[in-house]
């Protein structure tokens, strides 16, 4: 597994993560794993590589045309793009927060099993 990007020295320190920096860190871990050049997923996706740059390192935050033209050109879906960094923020907040609940699961009521898929 590729690590995440370390804060920069004097970069202030956020409670939550932004949402671009996440991406960011997953689209270039995903790209690194592929053994692929910035130069060759930002011609696959018809992006320039200057603006693919500054999206992988968080600088820009990118548009949802972007973002799936960048999945695509990794072989990837927008949706299965979204999944990852889902769980990447899922991660990272577990790691600042502890165990973290998902917004559509409730608690189980006394007597109540369930059963997972």
């Amino acid at each position: 597994m590729i690590p995440l990007r370390q804060r920069p020295a004097g970069e202030p320190l956020s409670k939550e993560p932004l949402w671009r920096d996440v991406v960011g860190d997953v689209l270039r871990r995903e790209r690194l794993a592929q053994k692929r050049t910035l130069k060759d997923v930002a011609e696959a996706g018809r992006i320039s590589m200057p603006y693919l740059s500054e999206v992988e390192r968080g600088r820009k935050e990118a548009s949802s045309e972007v973002l799936a033209a960048a999945a695509q050109a990794l072989g990837l879906s927008l949706a299965e793009l979204l999944v990852l960094v889902h769980k990447e923020l899922i991660r990272l907040a577990s790691r600042t927060y502890g165990p973290v609940r998902s917004a559509h699961a409730q608690p189980a009521r006394q007597g109540e099993v369930r059963l997972a898929a």
